[in-house]
């Protein structure tokens, strides 16, 4: 059923303008009774969209799929993808885009309905999602917003009635997800295993015209377009790392085009300073490690590398030194952009050969004692030491002094520094411990007051405000380690 844009809907469907391999036209299977859960005031109103409405009767059939806004064209896209190293055929099995919404400024957002059915591209599943990973993505997603990393967002979550069996049953949901694009390193593995040269090259068009349009007039557009990648992708690892975010999942196919952040199945946040950390269950080998993370992004870009040799030269062996001379920039760049990052973390305004030993210092002592990653920096930005798990070891001690003494060295005021700390040294995290509770509360007994209180106080993660005191805390000890699953 087709609804009016009463509630907003300014939607342009540029994806299905390509070629037909890209895509499947797919209608989102109607639910029994949904209901509205969650619900992202805020990102609606910059989307320009009538939030009231949205949460009326007709909205929350909109938001469910059961209805269809004017001007929308439900697709499923396909896509490939290098999973845990190993290539396969993918696309969306559970997820139906309705749209690109157009907003004043002319920007454009992906609108997907995620856990709407099966589609074309479903492998046996059922099509649909539980409440609890897609509830688990809302706060996610919105706290990695809020902590300036570029990243999908969350406009609702709406639960259908409907159970869906994993290992036990659960409550079905359905997420409204909103992205500057669903392009994926793995749309272009897929173009380049099963599409023509030509319609790789307009794949490759439509994503320099959608999210790099300065180059594209450039004469080596397509190498341009790898290192814009290069370049949004070695930010956003840097940014991961630079709060102990674990994305768990870095395959080819959970990379976009345009440098987000997307898919969160197994991700989770550090806690104690682990380089070797990971929380995924089906990880079993630690190729998504938290140290990991940068070396696979560089080997992800590698693989959109190869699917775009055809178009970097004709001559295959050259078009390969082409590639591995942009590639090769990458480590250097995630590498400053992590440098500089750290260099905030510790109020540091300008730059010293001696800053890299210093941090690598900081971190040694932070892993040789347990130190909570997030409430070390918290502890130093507050010149609160007696909170680190460090204070009072010699190591640290002397590591102290010689911090205090390279801000002494720098011309801005002590002042200065800490309030550059604050900006750039998160008070409050998604902890992993809070984040269960409040799933288990919503899903088990349908409270969703510890989530809205969550996300409350994940939205100014750099506030430093007295609400976020509680939610510094570390969980209990435990033997057992956190671990994470897929939702799938």
């Amino acid at each position: 059923m087709t609804q009016n844009n009463e509630m907003g809907w300014n939607f342009d469907n540029s994806y299905p303008r390509l070629p037909d391999i890209f895509f499947e036209s797919t209608e989102p299977t109607p639910v029994d009774s949904p209901d509205l859960v969650i619900f992202n005031n805020s990102l609606a109103k910059s989307l320009r969209l009538d939030a009231q409405k949205l949460q009326g009767d007709e909205g929350i059939e909109v938001l469910a799929g059961n209805q269809i806004p004017e001007a929308a064209l439900p697709i499923a896209q396909a896509y490939a993808g290098h999973q845990f190293g190993n290539f396969t055929m993918l696309g969306d099995g559970r997820a139906v885009m309705l749209g690109e919404q157009i907003i004043p400024s002319g920007e454009r957002f992906d609108i997907q309905l995620k856990g709407a059915g099966r589609t074309p591209f479903s492998r046996g599943g059922d099509g649909r999602a539980s409440l609890g990973p897609m509830l688990r993505e809302y706060i996610i997603s919105e706290a990695m917003y809020a902590l300036r990393i570029p990243t999908n967002r969350s406009l609702s979550v709406v639960t259908t009635g409907e159970p869906v069996i994993r290992e036990t049953e659960l409550p079905g949901a359905i997420l409204t997800r909103v992205a500057a694009s669903h392009l994926r390193i793995g749309t272009f593995e897929y173009a380049a295993r099963w599409g023509t040269e030509e319609e790789l090259r307009i794949l490759a068009d439509y994503a320099i015209d959608r999210h790099f349009p300065d180059i594209e007039d450039n004469e080596d557009r397509y190498l341009a377009l790898f290192e814009e990648l290069i370049k949004r992708q070695a930010e956003l690892i840097a940014k991961w790392q630079l709060v102990g975010f674990i994305h768990g999942v870095m395959n080819t196919d959970n990379m976009t085009i345009s440098g987000e952040t997307i898919d969160y199945g197994p991700c989770a946040f550090m806690n104690e300073y682990d380089p070797a950390t990971v929380f995924s269950s089906i990880d079993v080998q630690g190729r998504y490690a938290y140290q990991n993370q940068p070396a696979i992004g560089q080997w992800n870009l590698a693989r959109f590398a190869e699917s775009l040799l055809p178009l970097f030269h004709e001559k295959q062996d050259h078009a390969v030194e082409l590639a591995q001379e942009v590639l090769s920039k990458f480590e250097e760049l995630y590498h400053s952009h992590w440098l500089d990052g750290m260099r905030k973390k510790l109020g540091i305004q300008n730059g010293e050969e001696q800053d890299e030993s210093l941090i690598e210092n900081l971190l040694r002592i932070m892993e040789k004692n347990r130190a909570d990653y997030t409430n070390t920096f918290r502890a130093l930005t507050l010149d609160k030491l007696e909170d680190t798990a460090m204070n009072g070891t010699s190591e640290f001690n002397e590591w102290y002094e010689q911090w205090q003494a390279r801000l002494e060295r720098q011309e801005e005021s002590k002042t200065s520094a800490y309030q550059l700390m604050k900006n750039a040294n998160p008070a409050v995290i998604p902890r992993n411990h809070r984040v269960e509770a409040a799933l288990e509360a919503a899903v088990k007994r349908g409270d969703y007051s510890l989530l809205e209180r969550l996300m409350n106080v994940l939205s100014a993660p750099y506030a430093y405000s007295p609400d976020q005191e509680e939610f510094t805390k570390l969980p209990e000890p435990t033997n057992q380690p956190y671990r994470t699953f897929c939702g799938t």
